[in-house]
């Protein structure tokens, strides 16, 4: 059986796993009858809230006796190390790119990627029913971009369909009708090399991911690089470091993929993607081989995380009341246990046993994990992120820039300009697509986007789009303006009362609501000047005779400003932390006596002035 295995890459939003969902039921991998959800490979809970694809996902389908092996990867810039890891898997890509966007951020990086591993391309225009797409102007953007990363003659030859995922049609000529996606599979077949290798050779597979199974424990997931495997043959683990000795072990499940399904396999041959169980200890990177014939791969290279935050034990006064797991040997394994199938992150000890550096490719890259945590039932706390520094080959500082992209209504184009320049944003390129957007691009120090997306929203009502990616590293840009606002923070234990936050929510924007439990040293909300004030929101109000006792009653407050972790990573300044729990978020000051506060900050203003 001929067997074609394929990675569907493209900037998040451009409609991969929407595609996925079409190719799947007009191949015939569901029953008529059969209820299948929206976005069904998206299938974590984050990834159905956030409408994003975090994680990898395997699937396949079967057109006119050929299988396809179909991979949806995440679009997002901050799980790239996702994508660069399931392109070893994979001979051929689906690019799939917005006929109104063209390409994008992270279209570049995957793009870059899959050239340079010399994969075959198929690009897929999609979107081509939305208002305002301009699919021939798109087709050109993409071309230019190929010829831009270099790709090579037969790279550059790669067929075009456009399509509609939302519809399920594709064609290759615009002015011919719109057909179901046969145009697609055929494409993919016919372009897409069969994966080849000798099938009679000695075994060597590569992990590429890590799945985990109640039952059988961990499976590790690759493509058959050579040989044939079959249940109950003992194999090789070569770790990645040639320094490490290898592992023995035996195969004692087998597994391929037949639609959304995970079915049992006896044997499997060269070109397959499979799932095996039996292997403990196995890790991304690892090289599974004949033991007789022990022959390493080249290893999964993923880029450097660019920021960090540390993950502290909760010790604030409502330590260990909603999380059930608290201690720091708990949050420690937990933490160090993520790096098994998340190989873009790093988790460092500090001299602190209760406190541990996490490095990861962005912002979103973290929260998804202290998400994670959280509603596993851990109970911690975060540092403000903060950039990962290089020094360069003169001994300069060096800093993480970012490529950003922002698509912005007219009307708010002055205000974002205005917005980014005390940000040391530097403009590459503005154009003007059509449709009221202007389309601006910049290169920015990653610093300066902290806090950016919430500002962003704001001044633009929430009509803009902004995306960014890691570019480079540059030279420091000096110091950046912080919050300009201060926050409110408690300076009493108890219950918020609604008396209290009234008086408070005419110079503030409040993060609590009555009844909302607080402690010293606990922010509360935002003040509308500089500085931070001291406040008491559990005040109540003296009662004088019957009359007033109703009145609390009558007091109208505007709801608090919900906390997000991204929203919260973004607002929080050095002197601050991010009290994570499984049922709440919470700012807080570091030290959380106002006595201990002023005394920092003295010691701070002298060690200033003795600089």
């Amino acid at each position: 059986m001929e067997i074609r295995n394929v990675a569907i890459i493209a900037h998040v939003d451009h409609g991969k796993t929407t595609l996925v969902d079409k190719m799947l039921r007009q191949a015939g991998a569901f029953r008529e009858n059969q209820v299948v959800q929206e976005r069904v490979m998206d299938s974590n809970p984050l990834e159905r809230e956030r409408g994003i694809t975090i994680l990898a996902k395997n699937t396949s389908i079967r057109w006119k006796g050929v299988k396809i092996n179909v991979v949806d990867t995440p679009g997002h810039s901050d799980f790239g190390g996702e994508v660069e890891r399931i392109l070893r898997m994979v001979d051929g890509v689906l690019l799939v790119v917005d006929a109104f966007d063209g390409p994008m951020p992270q279209t570049r990086f995957v793009l870059r990627k899959a050239l340079a591993l010399g994969r075959t391309p198929i690009i897929v225009i999609n979107k081509i029913d939305r208002p305002g797409a301009d699919p021939l102007r798109v087709h050109d953007e993409v071309l230019d971009l190929f010829i831009e990363l270099e790709a090579t003659e037969a790279q550059l030859e790669a067929p075009v369909v456009y399509a509609s995922a939302r519809n399920g049609t594709s064609t290759m000529d615009l002015d011919a009708p719109l057909g179901d996606l046969t145009t697609l599979f055929d494409a993919i077949v016919e372009h897409v090399p069969p994966a080849v290798g000798d099938v009679n050779g000695s075994f060597q597979m590569l992990i590429s991911t890590i799945d985990h199974s109640p039952y059988l424990g961990r499976l590790g997931i690759g493509k058959i690089e050579r040989g044939t495997l079959r249940v109950g043959d003992a194999v090789a683990l070569l770790p990645v470091e040639t320094t490490r000795t290898a592992a023995t072990a035996r195969v004692t499940k087998l597994f391929g993929y037949e639609g959304l399904e995970r079915v049992e396999l006896q044997e499997a041959s060269s070109g397959e993607i499979v799932a095996m169980a039996g292997l403990e200890g196995v890790e991304i990177g690892l090289t599974v081989t004949d033991v007789e014939h022990q022959e390493r791969l080249e290893g999964i290279a993923v880029e450097e995380p660019t920021i960090s935050v540390d993950f502290m034990v909760n010790n604030s006064p409502f330590a260990g009341k909603e999380g059930k797991f608290v201690t720091s040997r708990q949050v420690r394994e937990r933490l160090f246990k993520e790096l098994e199938r998340n190989v873009a992150l790093r988790v460092v000890d500090t001299d602190a046993t209760d406190t541990w550096t996490v490095s990861g490719r962005g912002e979103l890259h973290l929260s998804i994990l202290m998400e994670t945590m959280r509603r596993e039932g851990f109970e911690f706390q975060v540092s403000r992120p903060r950039v990962i520094t290089r020094e360069g080959p003169s001994g300069e500082r060096l800093e993480p820039y970012e490529e950003l992209s922002i698509d912005v209504p007219e009307e708010f184009l002055g205000a974002v300009i205005e917005k980014l320049g005390p940000r040391r944003a530097e403009m590459i390129e503005m154009k003007n697509p059509g449709q009221g957007l202007v389309r601006l691009l910049y290169r920015i120090p990653a610093r300066g986007l902290f806090g950016y997306r919430s500002e962003f929203l704001t001044d633009t009502r929430g009509t803009g789009i902004i995306h960014h990616r890691f570019l480079e590293y540059g030279s420091w840009a000096g110091p950046l303006a912080g919050r300009k606002r201060g926050t409110l923070v408690s300076m009493e234990y108890g219950s918020a009362v609604a008396f209290g936050l009234a008086n408070l929510s005419e110079r503030a924007t409040l993060f609590v609501a009555p009844g909302t439990a607080v402690y010293e040293g606990m922010i509360i909300g935002e003040s509308a000047r500089p500085g931070d004030m001291d406040v008491n929101p559990t005040k109540e109000k003296k009662l004088t005779n019957m009359r007033t006792t109703s009145t609390d009653e009558n007091i109208q407050l505007e709801p608090p400003r919900e906390l997000t972790l991204e929203g919260a990573l973004e607002y929080i300044e050095e002197d601050e932390l991010i009290e994570v729990t499984p049922e709440s978020i919470r700012l807080r000051k570091r030290a959380l006596s106002a006595n201990d506060r002023k005394k920092l900050s003295r010691s701070a203003k002298r060690e200033r002035a003795s600089l």
